[in-house]
Protein backbone atom coordinates (compact mmCIF):
# COMPACT_ATOMS: atom_id res chain seq x y z
CA UNK A 1 0.00 0.00 0.00
CA UNK A 2 1.29 3.45 -0.83
CA UNK A 3 1.31 6.35 1.54
CA UNK A 4 1.77 10.08 1.10
CA UNK A 5 4.93 11.82 2.19
CA UNK A 6 5.52 15.48 2.81
CA UNK A 7 9.24 15.30 2.13
CA UNK A 8 9.86 15.75 -1.59
CA UNK A 9 13.34 14.21 -1.31
CA UNK A 10 11.84 10.90 -0.12
CA UNK A 11 9.86 10.51 -3.36
CA UNK A 12 11.20 7.56 -5.42
CA UNK A 13 11.78 9.72 -8.48
CA UNK A 14 13.85 12.19 -6.45
CA UNK A 15 15.79 9.30 -4.94
CA UNK A 16 16.66 8.01 -8.41
CA UNK A 17 17.85 11.44 -9.51
CA UNK A 18 20.81 11.40 -7.12
CA UNK A 19 20.35 15.07 -6.22
CA UNK A 20 20.42 15.94 -9.95
CA UNK A 21 17.17 17.88 -9.67
CA UNK A 22 18.59 20.12 -6.98
CA UNK A 23 21.82 20.69 -8.91
CA UNK A 24 19.92 21.54 -12.10
CA UNK A 25 17.62 23.90 -10.22
CA UNK A 26 20.45 25.73 -8.48
CA UNK A 27 22.57 26.06 -11.64
CA UNK A 28 19.55 27.28 -13.63
CA UNK A 29 18.66 29.84 -10.95
CA UNK A 30 22.25 31.13 -10.85
CA UNK A 31 22.36 31.46 -14.64
CA UNK A 32 19.00 33.25 -14.73
CA UNK A 33 20.14 35.56 -11.92
CA UNK A 34 23.32 36.45 -13.81
CA UNK A 35 21.31 37.12 -16.98
CA UNK A 36 18.85 39.26 -15.03
CA UNK A 37 21.63 41.37 -13.50
CA UNK A 38 23.32 41.80 -16.89
CA UNK A 39 20.08 43.07 -18.44
CA UNK A 40 18.98 45.18 -15.46
CA UNK A 41 22.26 47.03 -15.09
CA UNK A 42 23.06 47.27 -18.84
CA UNK A 43 26.54 45.91 -18.10
CA UNK A 44 27.38 45.01 -21.71
CA UNK A 45 26.83 46.37 -25.18
CA UNK A 46 23.66 45.10 -26.90
CA UNK A 47 25.56 42.56 -29.03
CA UNK A 48 27.64 41.29 -26.10
CA UNK A 49 24.52 41.14 -23.94
CA UNK A 50 22.70 39.01 -26.52
CA UNK A 51 25.73 36.71 -26.74
CA UNK A 52 26.03 36.40 -22.94
CA UNK A 53 22.34 35.60 -22.56
CA UNK A 54 22.52 33.08 -25.41
CA UNK A 55 25.47 31.31 -23.80
CA UNK A 56 23.70 31.34 -20.43
CA UNK A 57 20.55 29.86 -21.99
CA UNK A 58 22.56 27.20 -23.83
CA UNK A 59 24.32 26.14 -20.62
CA UNK A 60 20.98 26.05 -18.77
CA UNK A 61 19.47 23.84 -21.49
CA UNK A 62 22.42 21.45 -21.34
CA UNK A 63 22.35 21.29 -17.53
CA UNK A 64 18.60 20.68 -17.45
CA UNK A 65 18.83 18.10 -20.24
CA UNK A 66 21.52 16.15 -18.41
CA UNK A 67 20.32 16.45 -14.80
CA UNK A 68 16.53 16.73 -15.16
CA UNK A 69 15.79 14.79 -18.34
CA UNK A 70 18.74 12.40 -17.99
CA UNK A 71 19.73 12.93 -21.62
CA UNK A 72 22.87 11.04 -22.49
CA UNK A 73 24.26 8.80 -25.19
CA UNK A 74 23.28 5.49 -23.61
CA UNK A 75 21.28 2.99 -25.70
CA UNK A 76 18.06 3.78 -23.84
CA UNK A 77 18.32 7.57 -24.23
CA UNK A 78 20.14 8.05 -27.54
CA UNK A 79 16.98 8.68 -29.60
CA UNK A 80 15.57 11.13 -27.07
CA UNK A 81 18.84 13.04 -27.09
CA UNK A 82 19.03 12.89 -30.89
CA UNK A 83 15.47 14.22 -31.22
CA UNK A 84 16.22 17.08 -28.82
CA UNK A 85 19.40 18.02 -30.69
CA UNK A 86 17.48 18.08 -33.98
CA UNK A 87 14.65 20.11 -32.44
CA UNK A 88 16.85 22.95 -31.14
CA UNK A 89 17.71 24.46 -34.59
CA UNK A 90 14.04 24.28 -35.57
CA UNK A 91 13.10 26.11 -32.40
CA UNK A 92 15.72 28.81 -32.99
CA UNK A 93 14.58 29.23 -36.60
CA UNK A 94 10.93 29.51 -35.53
CA UNK A 95 11.72 32.20 -32.96
CA UNK A 96 14.10 34.03 -35.33
CA UNK A 97 11.71 34.03 -38.26
CA UNK A 98 8.82 35.16 -36.06
CA UNK A 99 10.82 38.06 -34.64
CA UNK A 100 11.99 39.02 -38.14
CA UNK A 101 8.41 39.00 -39.40
CA UNK A 102 7.14 41.16 -36.54
CA UNK A 103 10.09 43.54 -36.88
CA UNK A 104 8.90 44.68 -40.31
CA UNK A 105 5.17 44.21 -39.72
CA UNK A 106 4.51 47.75 -38.52
CA UNK A 107 6.17 49.30 -41.56
CA UNK A 108 4.24 47.06 -43.95
CA UNK A 109 0.79 47.41 -42.42
CA UNK A 110 0.50 50.84 -40.77
CA UNK A 111 0.04 54.19 -42.48
CA UNK A 112 3.23 56.14 -41.97
CA UNK A 113 2.90 59.82 -40.99
CA UNK A 114 3.87 62.29 -43.68
CA UNK A 115 7.13 64.08 -43.05
CA UNK A 116 8.79 67.30 -44.15
CA UNK A 117 7.76 69.31 -47.19
CA UNK A 118 5.12 66.83 -48.37
CA UNK A 119 3.15 67.23 -45.15
CA UNK A 120 3.15 71.04 -45.36
CA UNK A 121 2.07 71.00 -49.04
CA UNK A 122 -0.76 68.59 -48.25
CA UNK A 123 -1.96 70.73 -45.33
CA UNK A 124 -1.91 73.89 -47.51
CA UNK A 125 -3.88 72.20 -50.27
CA UNK A 126 -6.44 70.96 -47.74
CA UNK A 127 -7.08 74.54 -46.49
CA UNK A 128 -8.03 75.82 -49.98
Amino acid sequence: MTHATNNAFEHPEAQLANKGYVVAYIVSMVLMGISFILVKDHMLSPIALAEAISVSAAVAVIVQGVFLLHMNLSETQIWHTFALVLFIPLFILAIGLTSWMFHGLYKRTMIMPMQGKTASVMSLSAKH
